[in-house]
């Protein structure tokens, strides 16, 4: 069992500014890489805004001037932030935990399946499609896929950055801004969206314990 006991856990009851952010995230990481800080989860919501990864293409931003938009420098296309949707940035000595990135990104996208299931929601994996996906009932558009989580991590010397996005009630037409990680067919979602109503605090609880059950454990990417 991996302890995770030392982990700072952060949680921002205000709205952060998306370079506060990134610059926190950087020094968090090169500390933690120089034992001079402990691994760190920070649950936080950003104000309205499009983050640009570095596989992002320039006609996948449809609205410039509608929120600001951050270079991001973690993987990935455009990504939407704002109020209502939990973001955990995830800085973690990975090398202490396998220094397996394929294996890492594998147990993000279980933390967000196991904490959608805490509210009967069954998040999915898609060959070919970063993020978790859900099929809508047939009363919701026909069982059409949306993405409800994003992911996208930044890895430098073995130290993680950035993390995952759950989208718990945004205002879901700001996603129309950008074409969501590239991906033109599909469509966005979110817990209340889809009819489950959890506050930030209920997903937070449940996001602490169900990172317990994935990353307290030395995993071989098996599920």
């Amino acid at each position: 069992m991996l302890d995770n006991s030392k982990i700072e856990w952060i949680i921002s009851d205000e709205k952060v500014d998306y370079p506060q952010a990134k610059a926190f995230m950087e020094a968090r990481a090169a500390a933690i890489r120089d034992d001079a800080a402990p691994e760190c989860i920070w649950l936080l919501e950003h104000p309205p805004l499009y983050t640009a990864g570095t596989s992002a293409k320039p006609e996948d931003l449809l609205e410039h001037n509608r929120f600001p938009v951050y270079d991001a420098g973690r993987g990935g296309q455009y990504t939407y932030h704002g109020p209502g949707q939990r973001v955990a940035y995830v800085m973690l000595d990975l090398k202490a935990r396998g220094a397996d990135i394929r294996c890492f990104v594998h147990d993000l996208e279980e933390w967000l399946i196991r904490t959608l299931a805490r509210f009967g929601v069954t998040g999915e994996r898609r060959d070919g499609r970063v993020g978790i996906w859900v099929v809508r009932p047939n009363g919701l558009s026909g069982g059409r896929e949306d993405k409800i989580a994003a992911i996208g991590v930044r890895v430098r010397k073995w130290v993680s950055f950035h993390g995952v996005a759950l989208n718990v009630d945004p205002d879901l037409s700001h996603f129309g801004g950008i074409i969501p990680c590239g991906i033109r067919q599909h469509g966005v979602t979110s817990l209340w969206d889809l009819g489950h109503t959890p506050t930030m605090d209920e997903v937070d609880m449940a996001m602490k314990d169900c990172f317990e059950e994935v990353f307290g454990k030395n995993r071989s990417c098996e599920g």
